[in-house]
């Protein structure tokens, strides 16, 4: 430990200074939310510094929402701040869908004093009960000394393994009371929650084995790739250029692998292109790398992809064979994963027959022939296909 963590550890602070000093440890740079009584000590507290910028908003779900963008944008944990009741009550709809999208964010509500807390106070509501179906994990915080620590295993749990968000709950009492800082070496770790972040041998050289073997594969990328980093889509782009792989995404997928690829079919699923939806319904081997299998991507899951072999990469374990049973589930981080399944391939399968892709390739183009993007034009108004087609060709050089 550092002489300034020492120095910090041994501080007595309030626990709204509590909350801005952990903010400062994690990185946080800017803040989202809306005042209220409930969180008044630590709008005081925000109000003396310069560190941290607060965003002001003009309702808790736009905190939120802007909260999502920023943590999608920079690769950061988004933070937002609201007041009890009907500030955390308006947080609920941000929550879900960054839970449902993989985005981490730390929710900072303020709560009723402690010993009004089950009297039905004025903006009391069970902050916690509320916020567990929504939230990857929650805290109300009853000590002032344990507040550093949760606050710094709320961040760590929010941007570990599958991301999302996190709520700490913290009553006015205790950002009023003095309590001892913890630094973030010195912080609890919930060891319950330890994240697989290795994919198993095993089932990865099986992976490559039926890849190998594949003549009509697919690559049907997700939200994942994105998460585990700029090192992940590198190297799933390197997959593609080693196997000569068509690749499709979702929509939380795109950018991982260029529009502009030779591979590339388009987006899949209600929304997608006819080529993609093509290969997908026709593949022998889909490999699956951070995505769900969405209704939106399957459809009638009966008729979604019956005659293939389905490989699922996924962090989250719950996610494998929840919708889609799979023949090789691979779980851990997706930049390992595909770093294995790379060198792997390089090793075991560098020779392998890439003519046996060739009729499907012939498919492919005839699928593509079909333009399933095409718009008429309209002389009296400005499609907005034209419009985005136009930017398209006026930036993509920059």
């Amino acid at each position: 430990m550092s002489g300034t963590e020492n120095q910090t550890q041994g501080n007595q602070m309030t626990g709204a200074e509590i909350v801005l000093q952990a903010l400062r440890d994690n990185g946080v740079e800017h803040i989202f939310g809306y005042p209220g009584g409930a969180v008044l000590p630590i709008y005081d507290e925000i109000f003396q510094q310069d560190d941290i910028q607060h965003i002001l908003v003009r309702h808790e779900q736009g905190a939120g929402h802007m909260a999502e963008g920023y943590a999608r944008s920079t690769g950061k944990v988004g933070v937002m701040l609201v007041t009890s009741g009907p500030g955390a009550t308006n947080a609920v709809t941000p929550l879900q869908d960054a839970l449902m999208d993989s985005i981490p964010l730390v929710c900072l509500t303020g709560q009723v004093p402690t010993s009004l807390i089950g009297s039905d106070a004025f903006q009391e509501c069970d902050t916690v009960g509320i916020m567990r179906p929504c939230t990857k994990h929650n805290w109300l915080v009853k000590d002032v000394n344990e507040l550093a620590s949760i606050i710094h295993e709320a961040f760590r749990i929010a941007q570990s393994g599958r991301p999302g968000p996190v709520v700490v709950d913290i009553p006015k009492d205790v950002q009023f009371a003095t309590g001892t800082y913890t630094p973030p070496s010195a912080a609890k770790v919930q060891h319950s929650y330890q994240p697989k972040l290795q994919g198993d041998m095993r089932q990865i050289e099986q992976a490559i084995e039926l890849m190998k073997g594949a003549r009509r594969p697919v690559i049907y990328s997700g939200g994942g790739v994105i998460n585990s980093g700029p090192e992940a889509s590198q190297l799933l782009r390197e997959l593609v250029e080693l196997t000569n792989f068509p690749i499709t995404s979702t929509l939380m997928g795109l950018g991982a692998y260029p529009a502009s690829g030779k591979n590339w079919l388009g987006m899949l699923g209600m929304h997608g292109t006819f080529e993609a939806n093509m290969a997908m319904h026709d593949c022998d081997v889909m490999l699956c790398v951070g995505a769900r299998f969405d209704d939106r991507i399957t459809g009638r899951l009966n008729a979604f992809s019956p005659n293939s072999k389905k490989i699922h990469i996924d962090i989250d374990p719950s996610s494998i064979n929840k919708t889609v049973r799979v023949d090789v589930p691979i779980i851990g981080d997706i930049g390992n994963v595909l770093e294995d399944m790379v060198r792997v391939w390089r090793a075991s399968a560098k020779d392998a027959d890439k003519t046996r892709l060739t009729e499907w390739w012939e498919g492919i183009v005839r699928w593509r022939g079909r333009n399933s993007l095409a718009y008429k034009m309209n002389d009296d108004v400005i499609m907005p296909q034209y419009a985005i087609q136009r930017l398209y060709e006026l930036t993509k050089h920059q």
